[in-house]
């Protein structure tokens, strides 16, 4: 991935918790037949990716193979008129903000059926946890629990290595920076506020 210096993100903490915030991944990974992308959530569990496809998946076979698993954050359209620089001299482009985690490891698969259901009750534990009533996996009968975990496997991922880019106009002056903040927040479209937000957090980082 092309990271500029002042892009790189090189904080655990912060890769991580991209990761946990936005857990919806891409798996890319070097198959028999050329590259493969799969799009699945994981969980992460001391430096660990635990997730599950079903046992039909190509990654079901590709036990030991090299992956890359991609984590995006906010994204969004930065237009030039947000920045004070722009209406002084008109000198700026349009860009787009973006965060990103890059994680790589080795696949692990399992059909352990005890490790599949602790999965599968974390995930559904964490995502259910805003509902009026969270559905639990014991709400389902126990024969369509068994028979579903018979249907899939396990994915694991320790990472070997983890890259990040946060673009987030910190090639820009304070100003502008500040200025690209106030135009996501009054264009309040999808992502915008948790941009923003970032875009906050990334100046007050030690």
């Amino acid at each position: 991935m092309y990271t500029p210096k002042h892009f790189a993100e090189t904080r655990t903490e912060a890769l991580h918790g991209l990761i946990r915030d936005y857990p919806f991944a891409s798996l890319v990974v070097q198959g028999p037949d050329g590259l493969v992308a799969n799009h699945l959530p994981f969980e992460l569990v001391d430096g660990v990716l635990h997730g599950h496809v079903a046992r039909g998946n190509e990654l079901a076979r590709l036990d030991g193979a090299e992956v890359l698993a991609i984590f995006r954050g906010p994204d969004g359209y930065v237009s030039p008129n947000w920045y004070p620089s722009k209406h002084e001299t008109g000198r700026e482009l349009p860009t787009w903000n973006y965060a990103v985690a890059h994680a790589h490891g080795r696949l692990r698969v399992t059909g352990d059926a005890a490790w599949l259901r602790r999965l599968l009750e974390r995930l559904t534990d964490r995502h259910e946890a805003g509902q009026p009533q969270p559905w639990k996996i014991g709400d389902a009968p126990d024969d369509h629990v068994e028979k579903s975990l018979r249907a899939i496997v396990g994915l694991e991922i320790a990472i070997d290595r983890i890259e990040g880019k946060f673009k987030l106009s910190q090639n820009h002056p304070g100003r502008n920076r500040e200025g690209v903040i106030a135009g996501l927040r009054e264009r309040d479209g999808d992502g915008d506020a948790e941009l923003a937000d970032l875009m906050v957090r990334q100046e007050t980082k030690p």
